[in-house]
C-alpha cells in the first residue's frame, strides 16, 4: 500500500504548471554565499516571470516539505538520523561553517529548504496514478545523474538517458549500468555539437519507449564558464536544448516534468526564466495544456491531479 503523504493533491484549477515556494531559497548569514550553487535562484528565476507578467503569486502551486515518511521512500532511516548531526549535514553541503551551528538552526535553515525543494518535485506516479506504468528520465545536467541511477538500478519501469561531461564528478561506474541511453561529453563541446546529441538521443530515447511521463532534469551546469560543469554552450543552447525535449515530447502527447537542477553561475536564473518565456511563447507551456491534450484519458487525469509542475525550481 502507498505510504501516507501530503504531497500528493490537485492544484487550482488556474494555477500555471509552475511548483514554487518561497522556503525553497536558502538565505543565513551569509553563508549560502561560500557554496558556488545560486541558493537562491529560484526565487529569482520567479521574480524574473513576474517581471515579464507571466506569472503572479496566487497563479503558483505551493511546494509543500516532504516528511521522513516521504523522504523513507529513497532514504534509509541511518541516513535521515544521520542529518540531525549538524557536521554531517556541513560535510554534504561542503559549507563548513554549518557545523558550528546548531542543528535546529541547521534544520530550519538548510535542510528545511531542501526538503521543500524535494516536496515542490515528488510525484508517487507508480504507486498512486491508474495507467502510469512506464517513465523515462532526460538527464542533461552536465553531471551524471548517479542518484536517479542508483534508485531505480533494477527498475524496468524506468528508462534513462543521461549526457554528461565524462571527466567530472561523480563518475559512478555502477550507476551507469543503469544508463539505457548514455551519452558522454568531452570537456569544452559546444553548442553545435551539443544540441545535435541531444536531439539524437531524445528523439532515439523516445522511440525506443513511450513512457506515460518523461522526467526531464534541466540543469543549466552545461553553461559555457560554469565552474564545475566543464562544457561550453552558449544562453542560447540552453534555450534551444529545452525547446528540443518539449517539442519532442509534444509531438508524442507525453506529460513533462522539468527540474532545474545544476548551475553554478549567477546568470542562469535568468536564463531558466528566458527559457520558460520561450517554452510559452512557442505553445509549449500554459494553463490549458495542463489539464488538455494528453492522448490517454487516465493520463490527461494524471495531469490534472499531479504532473503539473512544467517547470519545477528544485534542487534535485
Amino acid at each position: 500500500m502507498p505510504h501516507r503523504t501530503e504531497l500528493y493533491e490537485a492544484p487550482p484549477p488556474a494555477c500555471w504548471p509552475i511548483v514554487y515556494s518561497p522556503d525553497y531559497n536558502i538565505t543565513f548569514m551569509g553563508l549560502e554565499k561560500l557554496h558556488p550553487f545560486d541558493a537562491g535562484k529560484w526565487g529569482k528565476v520567479i521574480n524574473f516571470l513576474k517581471e515579464e507578467k507571466l506569472i503572479a503569486d496566487d497563479l503558483i502551486v505551493q511546494a509543500r516539505e516532504a516528511t521522513d515518511e516521504d523522504l523513507l521512500v529513497v532514504h534509509t532511516r541511518r541516513y535521515l538520523n544521520k542529518l540531525k548531526w549538524s557536521f554531517v549535514v556541513a560535510t554534504i553541503t561542503e559549507i563548513p561553517p554549518v557545523a558550528f551551528l546548531p542543528n535546529f538552526i541547521v534544520q530550519r535553515k538548510v535542510l528545511k529548504p531542501l526538503r521543500t525543494q524535494t516536496g515542490g518535485t515528488i510525484m508517487f506516479l507508480f504507486e498512486r496514478v491508474q495507467g502510469v506504468s512506464k517513465a523515462t528520465i532526460i538527464d542533461l545536467d552536465a553531471h551524471q545523474g548517479n542518484g536517479h541511477e542508483r534508485d531505480f538500478m533494477d527498475d524496468h519501469r524506468v528508462y534513462i538517458m543521461d549526457a554528461y561531461n565524462r571527466y567530472i564528478y561523480p563518475g559512478d561506474g555502477f550507476a551507469k549500468r543503469a544508463i539505457k541511453r548514455k551519452v558522454e561529453l568531452e570537456w569544452g563541446t559546444e553548442d553545435t555539437e551539443y544540441l545535435q546529441k541531444v536531439h539524437t538521443h531524445v528523439e532515439g530515447a523516445l522511440n525506443e519507449l513511450k513512457p506515460d511521463i518523461i522526467v526531464y532534469n534541466a540543469g543549466t551546469d552545461i553553461l559555457d564558464g560554469d565552474p564545475l560543469g566543464g562544457l561550453a554552450i552558449s544562453p542560447q543552447g540552453i534555450v534551444k536544448r529545452d525547446e528540443v525535449v518539449f517539442k519532442a515530447a509534444r509531438s508524442r502527447r507525453i506529460p513533462i516534468l522539468m527540474v532545474t537542477s545544476g548551475g553554478y553561475q549567477k546568470r542562469t536564473a535568468r536564463i531558466i526564466a528566458d527559457s520558460i518565456l520561450n517554452l510559452h511563447n512557442l505553445g509549449l507551456i500554459d494553463k490549458e495544456l495542463a489539464t488538455s491534450g494528453a492522448e490517454n484519458p487516465r493520463v490527461e487525469q494524471m495531469i490534472r491531479d499531479s504532473a503539473k509542475d512544467f517547470s519545477n525550481l528544485s534542487l534535485q
